[in-house]
Parts: C-alpha cells; sequence; structure tokens
C-alpha cells in the first residue's frame, strides 16, 4: 500500500527531476500536464525508455516515451554531435532517472538503479499486470516543440509512507561519486 502523501511525493520527485534533467538548457520551457493514459500520445513508431530504481520496499519504473522525429533529434543532438540519438537521449533519461534517485536516497537508503533499455511502447498496455501502487503517466513538452512521454509506475513490497522535501534545488550534472 502507498499512501496518499507518499504517491504525491513519488509525483514530486518525478516532476523536479524531469523539469531539471529534461532539458538541455535550464532557461529551456519544460510543460508537465498529466495524461489519463499512458498510451494517449503513442503513435505507431512511439518507442520508452525503462529506467528502475529498487528498494526493499518498491520498484519504481520510470518510463520515458519518445518519438525519434526532426524536433526530438534535432533538439537532443546539437550540430557538432555525432553520437546517436538513441545513445544522447539515454544518456540525458539517466540524469532524470538519477535525480528522482538523489531525491529518493534521502528517504530511502537501499536504493539501486538500473541501466536504461529501450521498448516499443505497446509494452505499457502491460503495465497493469504489475499490480502497481501507483500509477500516473504525463505529456511533456519542451520549448513547445519537442514532445515526449511520460509514465512513473511505482509497485510497493510493503507499506510506504513518506513525506518529500523538494523545495531545495540542488545543483548537480549527475556526475559519479567515487570513495
Amino acid at each position: 500500500m502507498i499512501t496518499a502523501h507518499a504517491k504525491d511525493s513519488f509525483e514530486r520527485i518525478f516532476r523536479k527531476a524531469a523539469q531539471a534533467r529534461l532539458p538541455l538548457d535550464s532557461a529551456d520551457l519544460c510543460e508537465i500536464e498529466p495524461l489519463a493514459d499512458a498510451s494517449a500520445r503513442s503513435t505507431r513508431d512511439t518507442q520508452v525508455v525503462v529506467l528502475t530504481i529498487s528498494s526493499i520496499l518498491f520498484r519504481l519504473l520510470l518510463i520515458l516515451h519518445f518519438d525519434e522525429d526532426d524536433s526530438t533529434r534535432g533538439y537532443y543532438l546539437k550540430d557538432a554531435d555525432e553520437r546517436p540519438f538513441e545513445e544522447a537521449f539515454l544518456e540525458i533519461c539517466n540524469l532524470c532517472c538519477g535525480a528522482m534517485n538523489q531525491e529518493l536516497l534521502l528517504n530511502f537508503p537501499d536504493l539501486g538503479m538500473s541501466t536504461p533499455y529501450v521498448l516499443e511502447a505497446r509494452c505499457l498496455a502491460h503495465l497493469h499486470e504489475l499490480k502497481p501502487g501507483l500509477l500516473s503517466s504525463y505529456s511533456v513538452t519542451l520549448n513547445g516543440s519537442v514532445r515526449l512521454g511520460a509514465t512513473l509506475c511505482v509497485c510497493a513490497h510493503a507499506p510506504i509512507d513518506f513525506v518529500a522535501d523538494t523545495s531545495v534545488i540542488e545543483e548537480s550534472s549527475g556526475e559519479l561519486e567515487l570513495f
């Protein structure tokens, strides 16, 4: 069971991470709107990047939906960038999930994060089989032209209740810390 406070906290953590990491520049506009259905913005070519944050208490799936169209490719690949689009976009997705992981670590010290992987969007229809305690979807628009989707899926293995403090904005670029 995931309490209303915890659901709100997961969603606020997602919004903060998405607004900080999905835009390439802090001056870029990032609009996030709730969607009733995860597949509402999917096309035949839509793919999803799946990232997982796991703890003893829960498994969180951050699923970012994208079409590799001209506006998305142009936004994430600048002229001098010779990397394939997928490599550049997976890096951005990983930074977004890493920002969520950092926020969640303040309440759950036992987290692990997966590497991102790409699937076809039709897999979204099967998320209910995971029996999530929280399943929410969003439309994400960058600078009015780049359209992404996001789905947050949290499966609880035990009761979860916490209130995240997302008011503090931390300046970090998602770098690895070595000890």
